[in-house]
């Protein structure tokens, strides 16, 4: 993998994947202007959900399961001193299927968190508390 991260006299920092494809961080400098886009540690926190509910939807196709919609809402903490790494992360999954169950979803969802999604395996090495638990609704 490859990336380049610039800045130019202004935010936000702009970051250039190898595929040419840009990520926009931003942090709030200026209390009476706030940020035009996501944190560092905001797009930490989203990374966590989309590394793994691509795995579910993948999973899920595998078990010819139809996903109508997969949400992730997501809750941390952090540490109060520097670095304020994430400590502990509480994800809750939300799924919309006409076909698939709860213990469907828990055993997909189960396999991305513990064994596939590399953001997940990362923030756990690093000590973060992982959490999770999930619902379905019928399609």
């Amino acid at each position: 993998m490859h990336a380049t991260v610039s800045f130019d006299r202004n935010l936000p920092l702009v970051g250039l994947n190898a595929k040419g494809q840009h990520t926009f961080f931003d942090v709030t400098l200026d209390p009476s202007s706030p940020a035009m886009y996501a944190s560092p540690m905001d797009i930490v926190l989203q990374s966590l959900a989309a590394c793994s509910m691509l795995d579910i939807i993948s999973i899920l196709g595998k078990m010819k399961k139809e996903v109508i919609t997969l949400d992730a809402t997501l809750d941390a903490e952090r540490a109060e001193e520097h670095p304020k790494v994430f400590t502990s992360i509480h994800v809750s999954f939300k799924l919309c299927s006409p076909d698939c169950t709860k213990p469907e979803l828990d055993k997909a969802a189960g396999l991305s968190m513990d064994k596939y999604c590399s953001v997940t395996a990362m923030l756990k090495a690093s000590g973060c508390r992982v959490t999770w638990d999930s619902e379905v609704v019928d399609g």
